[in-house]
């Protein structure tokens, strides 16, 4: 079959952007455990000795946003002025409001529900338009594309070796990709692998190259993925010492594609941190997520997409579509019918489904929202998948 690459690229804790999203959703956990209905909406960026939390939120609670904020930011690891951004040094600006009652009108009762719907399920209405996808592969036991877990798995290594001072001189930010050759859609080799990662001064770059080579990439990289004509990359540029905001400005959302599949499956637009669970940008997405990943643990397709619609008020989505890429055993069109009978993508079904009021958003914002076994969030069980394999008529 046709060679073919594909790369894929994580980012670690300490990226400006990743910064920026762990603001975000502290300020929503921090909110949702005090206020489960709150509706928030929020924003963070971050430059040289600053932080500026905006957006829109609507609560009965009092959360301390300046407190948060350092908070979030500590916990990574920049706590001194030599890091090149200090937690309790740089200045913070609050810059909230409530939601628009423009909004909160189609949210707060659907269309539907004006219309009569008694249905409970039909009381929240999608609280934007869009369109959201679900991806799934064969590739990994996550049911994640291979490339994705091992980018994402890098990143958390850089992370853990720095935090437990096996790497010292490591400091929060940085960067891993790998580009994976296939054969077809089997994954046979790693064609290059890059690591970049903010460090002190004073180490030299053989140092870091060994280190990371011998700590962070064998330690995660399977070795038969590994032959002597793959290159690896162990900070590119020489050096890596001025990071984070100070090397950067961050914003939350801007890791779309870090935050779902590395871009081996398509995404709606929308971003995920700071919202809370009727922005259907982000609880549909685990919705869709939920979907494929069952479709393909089922053994319905060894790769499957799920995309939902909607419009902003109206609960029921506009729009219910599968592609299984030719590798479903069934027509994708009969895959979909038995999707739409077994899973309810209205929002107020996904939101009590998923159990998505409650503070369970500060951990996905680092590492990615999908493959998250490890956090035990529903949207990553497959307990559908015997369902939806009775109903396609498989023994």
């Amino acid at each position: 079959m046709a060679r073919r690459f594909f790369a894929t690229e994580s980012v670690t804790e300490g990226h400006p952007d990743k910064l920026c999203d762990r603001v975000s959703d502290s300020v929503l956990d921090a909110i949702i455990a005090q206020d489960p209905t709150a509706r928030v909406a929020c924003e963070t960026c971050m430059t040289t000795g600053l932080i500026m939390v905006m957006g829109e939120i609507t609560t009965s609670s009092y959360v301390d946003i300046e407190d948060i904020a350092r908070t979030a930011v500590r916990e990574v690891g920049y706590d001194r002025a030599k890091y090149g951004f200090d937690a309790d040094s740089c200045a913070v600006l609050n810059s909230i409001h409530s939601q628009s009652l423009d909004i909160a009108m189609g949210v707060n009762k659907s269309l539907e529900a004006k219309g009569g719907a008694d249905d409970d399920k039909y009381e929240i209405g999608a609280g934007d338009q869009g369109m959201m996808f679900g991806f799934a592969c064969d590739e990994t036991a996550s049911k994640m594309p291979l490339g994705y877990v091992l980018a994402t798995d890098m990143s958390k290594r850089l992370t853990v070796v720095r935090k437990d001072k096996t790497l010292s001189y490591l400091r929060p930010d940085g960067k891993t990709q790998v580009t994976v050759e296939y054969d077809g859609d089997t994954p046979v080799r790693l064609e290059n692998i890059v690591v970049s990662t903010q460090h002190n001064p004073d180490v030299t770059l053989e140092q870091i190259r060994s280190d990371v080579i011998e700590t962070v990439i064998k330690p995660v990289i399977p070795a038969h993925l590994i032959d002597a004509n793959t290159k690896i990359y162990v900070n590119p540029t020489g050096r890596f010492v001025i990071g984070g905001p100070a090397g950067d400005t961050g914003l939350t959302g801007r890791k779309i594609i870090v935050d779902t599949y590395g871009g081996y499956g398509r995404h709606g637009g929308g971003a995920f941190s700071g919202k809370d669970p009727t922005k259907v940008d982000r609880s549909a997405s685990y919705a869709a997520r939920y979907a494929a990943k069952n479709i393909v643990a089922a053994g319905l397709a060894k790769k499957c997409e799920v995309q939902i619609a909607y419009a902003i008020g109206v609960a029921k989505p506009l729009c219910e579509n599968v592609n299984t890429f030719g590798t479903g055993v069934i027509p994708d069109e009969k895959i979909a019918a038995i999707l739409h009978d077994s899973v309810d993508f209205r929002p107020g079904a996904i939101i009590d489904y998923f159990g998505l009021r409650k503070p369970i958003y500060k951990p996905l914002s680092s590492y990615g929202h999908f493959g998250r076994e490890d956090l035990g969030v529903r949207w990553e069980s497959t307990d559908i998948a015997d369902l939806l394999r009775d109903k396609a008529g498989l023994k």
